[in-house]
């Protein structure tokens, strides 16, 4: 089994922790024409929505101890034990560079972040435009003047421009963790930066110069696998059996194609990746993550969802996937599943 290490550089390039060849120009050549003919519905004809969250219900701590609200693509906020903890928040209109430019939001978000509950810490996995939006950093740190900062190597310096205090931030390498205080006498959720098979930058002068990582959440009671974006790699079993088992696995299933799979799983890869955490067989609940807010790859947008429930059958697998918006209880062995995307 794969031994989990300490991200390495080459140069002032981090490295994935196996062999992956990534995007560049050749690839890009060749996904234009496909591009150019593709006749998949990448964006919604209708709005889906609207979506809201009853921002009530987080007067009530969670009966299961684990609640979890999506708000599309990959922005979680997860309640685990007492402590609260938002991963990768995006709230722009687009994830892109600017304002007018980039790939648009199906929907508007579920929930004003003025109205976001008090949260002990924001995650951050990598510093692409569909993870760590501009517009929401600098909003969050208006709003949450002492919440904790958690993310990968050299995204700190981003967050800092954005508006973070320095003091706030913690950065970490593959393996490192750190440890969240609730707020409340002896409440405590340690955060764990694992492996990925990914990439960085916001442009094409800064690939791969921070890093990327997955996180794992750990706390009294429930542990949560917060999986980023990655492709398939020998190090999902060497997760699962470090840290987990796990109550609930995030596998992203969006913005895959043949021609980059070696950087996303895409649904049956997330379905594969599941089973390799709990060692070949389904432990806990899958929650699809990556999907249903921004066209980011040729597939049609309803395209991931259908295909991973597809795949699921006959495998065991339990799938956690409400409605955007809505605040879930996470129970052991309850499957949690919603048509909105239909």
């Amino acid at each position: 089994m794969r031994k989990l290490e300490r991200a390495r550089k080459n140069g002032a390039k981090f490295l994935n922790p196996v062999p992956t060849k990534l995007v560049g120009l050749e690839v890009i050549w060749k996904a234009l024409p496909l591009w150019l003919r593709n006749k998949a519905e990448t964006v919604p004809k209708v709005a889906p929505g609207p979506f809201r969250t009853a921002e009530s219900i987080y007067l009530q701590q969670a009966e299961s101890g684990l609640r979890v609200t999506w708000f599309g693509h990959s922005a979680t906020l997860v309640e685990i034990d007492g402590v609260r903890v938002l991963m990768d928040p995006m709230w722009d209109e687009r994830a892109g560079p600017v304002r007018w430019a980039g790939p648009r939001r199906f929907f508007a978000p579920t929930l004003d972040l003025e109205k976001m509950p008090e949260v002990q810490a924001v995650l951050i996995s990598h510093d692409h435009y569909d993870h760590l939006g501009k517009e929401t950093v600098e909003q969050l740190a208006r709003l949450m003047p002492k919440v904790r900062w958690v993310t990968a190597l050299g995204v700190g310096r981003m967050l800092h421009q954005f508006g973070v205090r320095k003091e706030q931030i913690t950065e970490l390498d593959w393996t490192e963790s750190t440890i969240i205080n609730g707020g409340e006498q002896g409440i405590e959720l340690r955060v764990t930066a694992v492996p990925t098979r990914h990439f960085s930058g916001r442009s094409v002068w800064g690939k791969e110069r921070t890093l990327w990582v997955a996180f794992v959440l750990r706390g009294a009671r429930h542990r949560v696998f917060c999986g980023a974006d990655s492709g398939m790699w020998d190090g999902f079993e060497a997760i699962g059996k470090e840290y987990g088992p796990f109550d609930l696995a995030m596998m992203e299933i969006g913005a895959y194609h043949e021609l980059w799979k070696s950087i996303h799983l895409g649904p049956e890869g997330a379905a594969d990746a599941f089973l390799a955490l709990g060692g070949g067989a389904p432990q806990g609940l899958m929650m699809p993550i990556h999907w249903g807010l921004f066209d980011l790859a040729l597939h049609g947008w309803r395209e991931p969802i259908g295909r991973l429930m597809e795949s699921k059958e006959g495998r065991g697998i339990a799938i956690f996937a409400p409605e955007p918006g809505t605040p879930t209880e996470v129970v052991a062995g309850r499957e949690v599943t919603s048509d909105w995307w239909r």
